[in-house]
C-alpha cells in the first residue's frame, strides 16, 4: 500500500494534542485591532481545538499526526 499525503495546507493551520484531537489557531487577530478590546485580544492568542464534527475530516488530512 503507498503512502498516504499529508494535506500541506491543513498542516500548516491544525496540529494534534497528546490525547489525538486537533487545535488550531483563532482567527481576527490580523488587522483592525485598535477597535478590538485587549481583553479579545488576550482571549484570542489561545488555541482552541477543532469541532467535534470536524475531527475526523482533519484527522483524513492529516494521517500522520
Amino acid at each position: 500500500m503507498p503512502k498516504l499525503k499529508t494535506h500541506r495546507g491543513a498542516a500548516k493551520r491544525f496540529s494534534a494534542n497528546s490525547k489525538g484531537k486537533f487545535k488550531r489557531n483563532q482567527s481576527h487577530r490580523r488587522h483592525l485591532l485598535t477597535k478590538k478590546s485587549a481583553k479579545r485580544k488576550r482571549h484570542l492568542r489561545d488555541s482552541v481545538l477543532i469541532a467535534a464534527p470536524d475531527q475526523q475530516a482533519v484527522k483524513h488530512m492529516l494521517p500522520y499526526a
